[in-house]
């Protein structure tokens, strides 16, 4: 009797269903091979790289080729040589980086200078930050004939912004941690520990806003053993973060009496809520302010947006604190560079799945027309200002992107 003949078929397809998500990528074939470029980042201030050493590898093996800028992980903890260990191909100037790209990925906005490199056709990934930018900004974009998508505007399948999710976890949990170093010695604070040992009163924490970043700044605090209240506009978001937490903690919709009696008593004030237009300027006033003990600290992660605290102002990672009302202040806008590497892991692997698909779409218009999560980060396409916000606060002519991919 003959052996029984064994199917290659059907032992490649065995050999697929045991693998990973992550090897099933390595073994799918892309309709389009893209050159890929990391820039390093300009500003003093940003300490993240959009895309890791093992996301490199992931693009490489399914057949793109990824190209950055000497020195650009550095200040993340991420060297060349393991960029190059991965794959990529390690280039000294910022020039070559613009010129052989298809795809530019970095994490700051394009500067005016960066904005002079740029081709025709180029894709751009990268934060916008749209109220820091001017009305000439986005005009000399448009002029370059690219299209551009915003880490902010980008979508998941559950309707969500997974970077701004991501970054506002980080934020909120980095807060805390943040106020317990200038609650100790370590900054000549007043030595106190954030949370609370047996026989010692534990710390307060209050915190303005019951998204995600408050959410996270909240469990960080309660892991911590402090005593937390939270205060939003909204009281279906306080419900929400109650539920999601999983405890019963003090929740209170904003009341400026019951606001300041809490402060009275806080050792720490965390700003995690974005001012609306149609409400008060700031939650927090100067007089709020000054009924807090001397040696509290304020941490005003909104600061980007504004602030929601009258006596915040921007600071740097350089200097980030300033003292107002003997009350210490930490106003950085961009506090998850503060732990870059942990922020790289973040938005490697939410960019990674984003480029994959660009490359087995065969073009942005098709990747786009399949997936209205990427379609809603599109800012400008092919040159012309798709987002309408954008073009309602500069008084910009635009276009709904829905009607531009239908004439493609």
């Amino acid at each position: 009797m003959s052996p029984k003949k064994t199917s290659i078929k059907s032992d490649t397809l065995r050999v697929t269903e045991l693998l990973t998500q992550v090897e099933k990528l390595a073994y799918r074939n892309p309709s389009k091979r893209y050159v890929i470029g990391i820039p390093a980042e300009e500003s003093i201030e940003e300490n993240r790289i959009a895309l890791t050493p093992l996301t490199v590898d992931l693009l490489v093996n399914n057949g793109h080729e990824v190209i950055i800028q000497t020195n650009a992980g550095k200040a993340a903890n991420f060297f060349d040589h393991q960029f190059s260990e991965s794959g990529a191909i390690i280039v000294k100037s910022k020039e070559e980086v613009f010129a052989q790209s298809d795809i530019l990925v970095k994490v700051s906005s394009l500067t005016d200078a960066e904005i002079g490199l740029l081709h025709e056709g180029q894709i751009i990934l990268s934060i916008l930050h749209v109220h820091t930018k001017t009305k000439e900004y986005i005009q000399k974009l448009t002029q370059k004939k690219i299209t551009c998508l915003a880490f902010e505007y980008i979508k998941d399948e559950n309707d969500c912004y997974p970077i701004v999710r991501s970054m506002s976890e980080i934020a909120g949990n980095t807060s805390v941690l943040i106020a317990a170093e200038y609650l100790s010695n370590a900054h000549q604070g007043k030595g106190e520990m954030l949370g609370g040992i047996t026989g010692v009163n534990p710390s307060e924490v209050v915190i303005l806003g019951a998204g995600t970043a408050g959410e996270y700044a909240a469990r960080t605090a309660l892991g911590l053993g402090a005593i937390v209240k939270i205060f939003d506009t909204s009281a279906y978001k306080l419900k929400r973060l109650q539920n999601n937490i999983g405890q019963r903690i003090y929740t209170s919709v904003i009341h400026p009496v019951v606001l300041a009696n809490a402060l009275k008593t806080a050792d720490v004030l965390i700003g995690a809520l974005r001012v609306l237009e149609h409400g008060p300027r700031f939650y927090v006033t100067e007089e709020m302010i000054k009924l807090m003990k001397k040696g509290s600290v304020v941490i005003d992660i909104s600061i980007d947006q504004g602030g929601c605290i009258e006596t915040s102002r921007l600071t740097t990672h350089t200097n980030p604190v300033f003292e107002k009302f003997g009350i210490v202040h930490y106003g950085v806008p961009n506090i998850a560079s503060r732990v870059s590497r942990t922020a790289s892991y973040a938005l490697s692997n939410i960019l990674a799945p984003l480029i994959l698909d660009l490359g087995y779409a065969g073009s942005i218009n098709h990747l786009i027309k399949q997936n209205n999560g990427y379609r809603n980060g599109v800012y400008v396409f092919n040159g012309i200002l798709t987002n309408q916000y954008i073009g309602e606060i500069f008084d910009l002519q635009y276009k709904p992107i829905d009607l531009l991919l239908a004439a493609f």
